[in-house]
């Protein structure tokens, strides 16, 4: 079976974006702001915090969720991502996005082992 993916002004409003509305699980609760990035044309995003109540602890109990972009809302599934190669392409695709004076060390300590061990990639899901 073939991951989906999201088409490419979903992908381009992520990539452009600095932050991505995201509700983690299928519970009716407000979307928040986190950082995602774009590599090779999939979505990832990162915990900084892995708060018990967090997104990311969310997500692991049950992968589904939701995200706003594009003047959309767009049900998602998170797979855990276990790839060194992935890993390290967003560890430079966060770095890379942002890199402002007020961000870098946010973006930074997204690439330290805690943070790592949380990257997650965002694909669509069907509704059914």
């Amino acid at each position: 079976m073939t991951k989906r993916l999201f088409d490419r002004d979903v992908l381009a409003a992520i990539r452009d974006g600095k932050m991505l509305a995201i509700r983690a699980g299928t519970a009716p609760h407000r979307f928040i702001g986190i950082w995602a990035v774009v590599v090779e044309g999939r979505v990832f995003v990162r915990s900084w915090s892995l708060k018990p109540r967090s997104w990311y602890r969310t997500f692991l109990e049950e992968p589904h969720g939701a995200i706003q972009v594009a003047g959309q809302e767009i049900a998602v599934h998170a797979v855990r991502t276990s790839s060194e190669r992935f890993k390290d392409a967003v560890d430079r695709a966060y770095l890379e996005k942002y890199h402002t004076p007020g961000s870098i060390k946010y973006a930074r300590d997204l690439g330290r082992a805690k943070s790592r061990a949380t990257t997650t990639e965002l694909v669509p899901r069907q509704e059914r």
